[in-house]
């Protein structure tokens, strides 16, 4: 039997994970996609062979192929922008599954996310204006956090969505109405217990879609320019035992919005078809591949099986782009972003200052990009992508 998958992006988000989910589905049968950290700022780009183009915030990659989704216990749910994506997606609720006690994101979370980012002012973090944060931070210092099963029990949502009014108060949002909203969420999506996540597992062979990037993750990112959200493979040890680690890359690096860059390079020519400016997160950035912190993600995630590699086709309409393989740090020379402990965020923050001085001390231009990335990376190619459809991608090592 086909093992299971999880997709990890190793930059900073955007590199792809939601068209080699799409592929990794149109490739062979899958029971279902499970969606492990984030919320509905995920934003996974999918073009089907005949055109028809969805962004994936909470519906799996594999939605347009018929695969089912489950919402695990690690999600962060938000019912309004579940509505809106179900919308444009034809409302395909037979396909989803929500785990009862994944957290659930309000009107109220949304709200205290932006007006504490705009309150920031030029040292925005690059929010994406979501609420997810404010949700797990919320939870964190309130044991009654509202969560996914409590939209079947009407007093106890009341209840606890009102307390969260109190706590992050906006006279904007009326609670009636999210009552309203919440319930009709719960009639429309069957939510489950723990134990629906060991079935589909038992079922067959499932692929696990993160979100953001391990560039981004909540202990081993650039603090303070990071998610609340675990992005590693570590939530997937936890739901699963045995699974094959299958790391994302683009051809080149990229960033949406505010933190160190080491690689940027603002003169590139590479035309971004579905990431622009966007009003919380900031400018899309671009730059060459930076090998020297993806060898870190690579490092803090566990290690890769293999890598999927997308956007091969940039090399060949920039000329100008290279790879990285060293940082300049004052005199000093740098090869290797070396890991701090675990959940220390003052070494993180240590770290993000330095990396904020840093430079390119070596980039040249390889002769075959995906092998040198493979080398560099150490970990064998699965799928090279040249283009947004599962056509464009030729799979090397059996997915």
């Amino acid at each position: 039997m086909t093992e299971h998958i999880a997709v990890v992006d190793l930059g900073y988000g955007d590199a792809g994970k939601g068209t080699v989910v799409d592929a990794l589905c149109a490739a062979s049968p899958r029971r279902a996609v499970l969606r492990f950290n984030g919320g509905a700022q995920a934003a996974h780009n999918v073009i089907t062979e005949n055109g028809r183009h969805h962004t994936f915030a909470q519906f799996g990659s594999g939605t347009l192929r018929g695969v089912p989704t489950h919402l695990t216990r690690f999600m962060i749910v938000d019912p309004l922008a579940l509505a809106g994506e179900a919308k444009a997606l034809g409302n395909p609720f037979h396909l989803l599954t929500v785990d009862g006690d994944a957290l659930l994101a309000t009107p109220w979370h949304r709200a205290a996310n932006r007006r504490r980012e705009v309150a920031r002012g030029d040292a925005r973090h690059g929010s994406c204006g979501m609420g997810v944060g404010e949700t797990m931070g919320y939870a964190l210092t309130h044991a009654d956090a509202p969560r996914v099963a409590d939209v079947l029990s009407p007093a106890r949502l009341r209840r606890r969505l009102a307390a969260v009014a109190a706590a992050l108060p906006c006279p904007d949002i009326v609670l009636d109405d999210v009552i309203d909203a919440f319930t009709a969420f719960g009639d429309a999506v069957r939510i489950v217990g723990g134990e629906h996540t060991a079935r589909l597992l038992d079922e067959g062979p499932c692929v696990f879609e993160g979100a953001q990037g391990v560039l981004l993750d909540e202990w081993r990112g650039w603090h303070p320019y990071t998610t609340w959200s675990t992005t590693t493979f570590d939530n997937v040890t936890e739901l699963c035992g045995s699974f094959r680690r299958l790391g994302v890359v683009r051809a080149y690096t990229t960033r949406h919005g505010a933190g160190p860059f080491v690689t940027e390079a603002p003169e590139l020519d590479l035309p971004e078809a579905h990431n622009g400016a966007d009003a919380w997160q900031g400018a899309f950035r671009v730059g060459h591949f930076d090998a020297v912190a993806h060898r870190y993600a690579m490092e803090v995630a566990g290690g890769a099986d293999a890598l999927a590699i997308t956007h091969l086709d940039a090399p060949e309409r920039c000329p100008e782009l290279g790879v990285c393989t060293a940082y300049r740090e004052g005199s000093a020379i740098r090869d290797r972003i070396e890991p701090g402990p675990h959940r220390d965020l003052a070494h993180q923050e240590r770290l993000t200052e330095r990396l904020s001085h840093a430079t390119p001390a070596a980039t040249y231009r390889p002769e075959n990009w995906a092998r040198e990335i493979s080398e560099l990376l150490g970990a064998p190619i699965a799928i090279a992508s040249h283009g947004p459809r599962s056509s464009d991608k030729r799979m090397s090592v059996a997915v």
